[in-house]
């Protein structure tokens, strides 16, 4: 029983530096406790003072990152709720960030992050860090299919072949324990390098022609964004525990058909590194 849809400014930074383009956040936010079979209730306003203390602190404070949020949140609720035994927060802010475009042009692009926790009582906290990125696919299927209808010698060079595009959504989302620290740029990064091209809010004629050449140049299916993704977490965190629980979720939002392509796979660095 909780709280759903909460809506406070957070000063957040990462990195230990405040974020000069995003340090306010706009974030929604949820907040559960469980119930015992004797308790008819929940003292939700305590689940608002808590946010509300949340918020002041962090004018004075910085966040290090919505996940951490979440994590001090959840651990409040425990102290305030004293017959609850779990606390769980949900945590979605919208997030810009200047980017270049392929011709270096700065850009200020829109993402979304997400930060949650969950506790129990006497027991282990485990936090997780999420983004969402939208991309751009090229399908190869579709490319095959034109490539082997053209004569022979009608495309000629390194120009790739035409193909139908998808606007992807990729979202990834990391669940680890509460002591361990990940770069929510840095993800997003590694998203965007797994879909056939990054998109852009303005591209002018160079960047345009650009991004549509690379695509088709990296052409790939939903799955294959999500597979990327996953391999990209390997070669970026090396080092980090098996015990770690990975969503990769990717749809594209389909231009020649009415519906979308999805793919997701739910699974631990363990299992990957078999």
């Amino acid at each position: 029983m909780g709280v759903t849809g909460v809506k406070k400014p957070i000063r957040v930074r990462r990195n230990g530096r405040i974020d000069l383009i995003c340090e306010t956040l706009a974030c929604d936010i949820d907040v559960f406790v469980d119930l015992p079979s004797d308790q008819k209730g929940s003292h939700l306003s305590r689940n608002l003072e808590i946010i509300r203390e949340v918020v002041e602190e962090s004018v004075r404070e910085p966040v290090n990152g919505v996940e951490n949020l979440a994590a001090s949140i959840c651990g409040q609720l425990l102290e305030r709720h004293e017959y609850a035994s779990v606390g769980e927060v949900h945590i979605a802010a919208d997030y810009f960030r200047e980017v270049e475009t392929p011709n270096g042009r700065e850009t200020l692009e829109f993402y979304r992050l997400f930060g949650e926790a969950l506790a129990q009582r006497g027991g282990d906290l485990m936090k997780t860090i999420g983004v969402q990125v939208i991309g751009m696919t090229a399908c190869p299927c579709a490319m095959e299919t034109v490539r082997s209808a053209l004569e022979e010698g009608t495309v000629t060079g390194d120009f790739p072949t035409i193909s139908h595009n998808q606007r992807n959504v990729c979202t990834l989302m990391i669940t680890m324990p509460g002591d361990i620290e990940l770069e929510a740029n840095d993800l997003i990064d590694l998203v965007e390098a797994s879909f056939s091209s990054p998109t852009f809010e303005i591209l002018k004629r160079s960047d345009e022609a650009a991004v549509v050449t690379n695509a088709h140049k990296n052409p790939k299916f939903v799955e294959d964004v999500v597979r990327d993704v996953l391999m990209r977490i390997l070669l970026r965190y090396p080092d980090l525990p098996d015990g770690i629980l990975v969503m990769v979720r990717s749809e594209s939002e389909e231009s020649i058909h009415k519906h979308n392509a999805f793919a997701e796979r739910i699974t631990t660095l363990g299992e990957l590194r078999l």
